[in-house]
């Protein structure tokens, strides 16, 4: 077992330019004592699974209020499988219609949080969930 911090990649895929929640969020993640990489604004999924493949995170964090999610959430997790990294927990947050949610777990995604979740019931969702892959 490893002492080293769960480490979290937060990514915006799409076009969505909203970022705020997400920087919030990496920020809180980071006082919890997780390890986060904040991949910016206006990632493809390419671009989301090679930045998890580099950094070797235990979580891809997909936040997106676009209305894209059920496009680029599924080619997220595709990527990830096809990379070998079918071990990372893939979770949601943003603007998610209930009746996308179940579709979204199909698709490999293990949480879905939206608005008005904590900074604290993340954390210890990822905490009981995830497994550290080093």
């Amino acid at each position: 077992m490893t002492d080293r911090p769960i480490k979290v990649l937060i990514a915006k895929p799409g076009l969505d330019g909203h970022d705020r929640g997400a920087k919030v969020l990496a920020r809180g993640l980071r006082d919890e004592g997780f390890e986060v990489v904040y991949t910016g604004l206006r990632q493809t999924p390419e671009m989301i699974a090679t930045a998890a493949l580099q950094e070797d995170v235990d979580v891809v964090g997909l936040s997106i209020l676009s209305g894209a999610h059920m496009t680029l959430v599924p080619r997220v997790t595709k990527l990830l499988t096809e990379r070998g990294m079918d071990d990372v927990l893939v979770t949601v947050g943003g603007i998610i219609p209930d009746v996308d949610v179940e579709a979204l777990r199909e698709a490999g995604v293990a949480e879905v949080f939206g608005p008005g979740t904590t900074i604290g019931q993340v954390a210890d969702f990822l905490r009981a969930n995830a497994r550290p892959r080093g």
